[in-house]
């Protein structure tokens, strides 16, 4: 079997898929990639259903050795990706010869990159899934993160060659945080229990993510936002990207390893095609709200399907050119696009 040896685990680096669905009833849940645009891009540019495991980097990336030829490719954040110390491209996918040494850098832009190997990232599934959930210890390898010297087994595939090269044309690429980055909502399901004045506040006001943000949620800072008197609600559903409002005023917005149930009240929801984008965030970026309906909410993310569903660009030959711009290096490539 092919595999990949981890030389350096990096700071956080787990194997994720597209979740564990179908469980949270009995307290499981989801886990599966913060950037799942990302990752189904990773695993199509490979040959890949969207669906297999892949590895999700974390602001700091491991170092990987080839133990066998390898299609792979990485998207998401930008990252100082190289390769025997080379720049190597990103969402396109690029051949690992025996031996190759890939370093996945540290983010340069965004938190999170995913790297996609043609057969997926083959350890045992759990419950149904091969993705990783830290805080129960379950799936990827062993439930944790990854260290020096773990082996990465790779599935088997056929020969996928004619592969190489095919990228993801800018069309399609996702936005990454900004100085300052939009992310839309739906209010509700309990924004009756906040003041009128709080639901401006939320859009209209700057927040900054916490240091205490992870997988499971990322807490924000910011202006508190007021209650009507009273408590906590009874603890009902909680679903991906729900803000919620504890007593201190400052929004916790639930991701990836969110647990399944919970009591503060929920004033918002990020809606599900800006996920990818939030997932994107660090602690210390600024974002906004903004407030959408739930048939704009629905006509971005059909617009987002659009683009998943879309095939890779496939290229005929690529130059790499070295081009300085007001001091800093930067590698291009140039490729002839087969229409």
């Amino acid at each position: 079997m092919k595999t990949l040896s981890v030389l350096s685990g990096g700071l956080l680096t787990t194997v994720q898929d597209c979740g564990r669905h179908g469980l949270q009833a009995f307290g499981v849940p989801v886990s599966g990639a913060m950037d799942t645009y990302s990752l189904q891009w990773a695993n199509k540019l490979v040959g890949n259903d969207c669906s297999l495991a892949a590895l999700e980097i974390t602001m700091q990336g491991p170092v990987l050795l080839a133990n066998a030829r390898l299609l792979v490719a990485v998207t998401g954040g930008r990252f100082a990706l190289s390769v025997n110390g080379k720049p190597a491209p990103q969402w396109e996918a690029f051949t690992l010869a025996p031996g190759d040494r890939l370093d996945c850098g540290t983010a340069i832009r965004g938190a999170r990159a995913y790297l996609a190997v043609a057969g997926g990232i083959a350890v045992p599934p759990v419950m149904g899934s091969r993705a990783t959930f830290l805080r129960g210890q379950i799936g990827g390898l062993g439930g944790r993160a990854l260290r020096a010297g773990d082996t990465l087994s790779v599935g088997e595939c056929e020969d996928r060659s004619g592969l190489v090269g095919n990228f993801v044309p800018r069309a399609l690429l996702p936005a990454l945080p900004q100085d300052l980055t939009r992310v839309r909502i739906m209010l509700g399901p309990q924004d009756e229990l906040f003041v009128p004045e709080t639901l401006l506040q939320l859009e209209e006001g700057e927040y900054e993510v916490a240091a205490e943000s992870d997988r499971m949620a990322y807490r924000l800072r910011g202006q508190p936002l007021a209650r009507h008197i009273g408590g906590d609600t009874v603890s009902d559903g909680v679903a991906p990207g729900s803000i919620q409002v504890p007593p201190s005023g400052q929004p916790i917005v639930m991701l990836a390893d969110r647990q399944t149930t919970g009591g503060y009240p929920k004033i918002a929801t990020v809606i599900g095609a800006d996920l990818p984008l939030f997932g994107q965030l660090k602690p210390g970026d600024r974002l906004q709200f903004s407030v959408v309906s739930l048939e704009q909410a629905l006509s971005i993310l059909c617009e987002q399907a659009k683009k998943l569903a879309a095939p890779p660009c496939r290229a005929k030959s690529r130059r790499e050119l070295s081009v300085a711009i007001l001091g800093e290096q930067f590698h291009v490539y140039a490729s002839e696009v087969v229409p």
